[in-house]
């Protein structure tokens, strides 16, 4: 996947990439339909912070979606 371009289909690629990383318990709070191309320097920062590590702290898992949720639109 070509992530250097603002897409939608790119920012649904990411935001379900990372639900799955993260196992995230209530996955439907984070649908890729509330986000949008506006912060997509930032979705793929995060994206590929979360990508290149194997697990996470329960505190890192709650700072990690705080951002996701300030990238909300």
């Amino acid at each position: 996947m070509n992530l250097t371009e603002p897409t939608t289909e790119n920012v649904t690629f990411m935001i379900d990439a990372i639900k799955e990383k993260l196992r995230m318990v209530n996955a439907d709070a984070m649908k890729p339909e509330h986000f949008s191309t506006n912060h997509y320097e930032d979705l793929v920062y995060l994206y590929d912070m979360v990508m290149k590590r194997d697990a996470f702290s329960p505190s890192e898992m709650q700072a990690i979606v705080a951002e996701l949720g300030s990238l909300r639109d």
